[in-house]
């Protein structure tokens, strides 16, 4: 927009004053100062956004650590496809679905996005024409890059289901019901929780009277991201059944280890990393005024949680297994951070402590219950880590949130049940009451009709007396390693597939004391 300029008087006119002249002044600094915020604050997120979309490599390394050798190449495409699928979705309608039109609440539509008569965020049609550009001035830029924040976001919460379902699914499958996670499971949530008109949104709903007590705090994500994908997971791996070996004839836990301790170490570093952009970048700013203050709060208590997740877990993992396991470690920071990420932003350093402990105590039961009790094979313990912790991170916000930290992020000075309030519990249940029916009924019906279509799992994996079938030979061309032959890459299909009798061995007699390291 065109700066004010300061008029230069001529003979006829009287010369100006010094109160004029400051007045002028002002002006042209506050149109200057006001460009500049914009500009800074889309930066802010595009550099906020880069982390958390450099967390798909820490997601790859996890995952392609924690499957064996032979299903490398299968667990990799399908995390770059998450990238490149979800980037479509989300520009076509999966913005839309979330921010879209929401009406003046009273005749909008508080459940899902709705486009408004240009479009608005549906494939950016509403954002094109010259006219939007000229009236929405400098914030063009900070809608783009808002929406690219918010596309990295959904990534995350379609990878969070992959390793669930690993070494196992099909790929039509997977690019199927990530297709639904991304353009319709969760930003329907995220339409309820994050955007001016949803029926749960503590901070973005302007008429508080119109939402449930209030709205709930969940400043980025333990719900809207974690636990919706964390459901979704379970579902998957319920109904895809477990890999075979994974039980003997009694019921007993069979150990499958993963191929790789140091993709997994380095993984939830890079996962580690990207949470600073994850948690403090969900300020969606930093020109505002105390956005300093609650973006430093959240990666202060995001370091604590996680810092004390880990080690709460190796603790407790070594009493009961009596050995250092370095996958548990690494699940126990995981837990740390999903469980902080809804109240990082409104809960003292001290409480994050508490927070990221706890969280390593859910993530080690629920780990146990869901292999040993519910017989579901999760290799990366997805439902568990985000899940479960997600579950637990929204209600862990309901109760430590202080009026000051919740008002400086934006919401109302609404208090944590330790400090004398209680609606804010309550919303917290009814987001993960609506998060467990919502996520739970959609992707259970999905993998269910996925699987009586014959079409959610490899049909040669179905066999349990047989050895679950190489992916990588079998569809991708050769194992990820192979040496090279006549100076080319991988060797063909017909040469990597050993056409020899398989030999099955014998699992180690020893039950396997929880899940693989993951």
């Amino acid at each position: 927009s065109p700066s004010p300029s300061i008029a230069c008087p001529d003979s006829m006119s009287e010369p100006p004053t010094l109160d004029s002249l400051a007045a002028e002044v002002a002006a042209l600094k506050a149109t200057s100062l006001g460009t500049n915020a914009q500009a800074l604050d889309a930066f802010y997120l595009l550099v906020c956004g880069v982390f958390v979309f450099f967390m798909q490599c820490g997601f790859a390394l996890l995952e392609a650590g924690s499957v064996r050798t032979k299903n490398t190449k299968n667990i990799l495409l399908k995390n770059l496809l998450d990238a490149c699928l979800g980037a479509i979705i989300w520009w076509l309608w999966g913005m839309g679905v979330a921010y879209g039109d929401s009406g003046d609440y009273d005749d909008g539509n508080e459940f899902i996005g709705t486009a408004p008569n240009n479009g608005g965020p549906f494939a950016a049609a509403g954002w094109e024409g010259r006219d939007w550009q000229e009236s929405g001035g400098e914030y063009y830029g900070y809608t783009m890059a808002l929406w690219f924040f918010q596309y990295v976001f959904a990534a995350a919460a379609a990878t969070i289901v992959s390793g669930a379902v690993a070494e196992r699914a099909q790929l039509i499958a997977y690019l199927i019901y990530t297709t639904i996670i991304t353009g319709f499971i969760y930003p329907v949530v995220v339409h309820w929780v994050w955007c001016d008109g949803g029926f749960l949104s503590g901070g973005f709903t302007g008429d508080k009277d119109k939402t449930w007590a209030g709205g709930c705090i969940d400043f980025a994500g333990s719900g809207v991201v974690h636990m919706t994908g964390g459901v979704a997971a379970l579902c998957g791996a319920f109904v895809i059944g477990p890999r075979a070996g994974r039980f003997d004839e009694s019921g007993k836990v069979m150990p499958i280890p993963g191929q790789s301790t140091p993709f997994q170490v380095v993984g939830t570093f890079i996962l580690w990393m990207g949470w600073y952009g994850f948690n403090p970048g969900s300020t969606l700013g930093i020109n505002g005024a105390g956005y300093g203050a609650v973006m430093a709060r959240a990666a202060m208590c995001t370091t604590v949680s996680a810092s004390i997740g880990g080690l709460t877990v190796v603790f407790f993992d070594r009493i009961f297994s009596k050995t250092y396991d370095v996958g548990m470690v690494c699940n126990g920071i995981l837990a740390g951070l999903v469980s902080i990420t809804a109240g990082c932003a409104t809960v003292h350093p001290w409480a994050a402590l508490v927070i990221g402990m706890i969280g390593g105590l859910v993530y080690r039961g629920c780990s146990h219950c869901v292999l040993h009790k519910l017989k579901v094979d999760d290799p990366l313990d997805s439902s568990s880590v985000h899940g479960a912790c997600g579950a637990w991170g929204v209600i862990a916000a309901a109760l430590l949130t202080t009026e000051e930290f919740a008002a400086a992020a934006g919401y109302q000075r609404r208090a944590g049940l330790f400090y004398g309030g209680g609606k804010l519990l309550g919303a917290a249940l009814l987001q993960m009451v609506c998060i467990l029916a919502w996520s739970g009924t959609n992707a259970g019906l999905v993998f269910l009709l996925l699987k009586k279509a014959g079409k959610l799992r490899r049909r040669e994996t179905y066999m349990a007396a047989a050895p679950e079938e190489d992916l990588d030979s079998s569809i991708h061309g050769g194992a990820p390693l192979e040496p090279a032959e006549h100076g080319s890459g991988n060797t063909s299909r017909a040469e990597s597939v050993d056409t020899s009798d398989p030999v099955i061995e014998m699992p180690d007699a020893t039950p396997d004391k929880d899940q693989p390291a993951a």
